[in-house]
């Protein structure tokens, strides 16, 4: 979203072309999907609070993410872009405490 207009002007079909008007409701809905199969993942390891916790604030992220979006600005889509790390950090830090204090 971030680069939208030079993928136009060089011909790139990248995805936020692709997507267009949508976009924002499509990373929406894979935002939804990647949350739903982490809890997946987490129901089929028999995973506990911990992980569930980091899957919830991942999810927090993801909220905070659609939020600088909303008026598709350049610096908005690149702090969401860039706030993804945290959402890997969040799930990783669910995952290691979730072994850590496993009872």
């Amino acid at each position: 979203m971030i680069d939208r207009e030079d993928d136009l002007t060089i011909g790139v079909r990248s995805s936020a072309i692709l997507f267009s008007d949508m976009d924002k409701l499509l990373i929406g809905v894979m935002q939804a999907m990647m949350l739903y199969a982490l809890v997946l993942v987490g129901h089929d390891m028999h995973f506990g609070r911990w992980y569930q916790g980091g899957v919830i604030a991942a999810g927090v992220l993801f909220v905070w993410q659609q939020w600088l979006i909303r008026k598709r600005e350049p610096a908005g889509c690149l702090r969401a872009f860039l706030n993804n790390q945290y959402v890997g950090l969040a799930v990783f830090i669910g995952v290691l405490l979730q072994y850590v204090y496993a009872t």
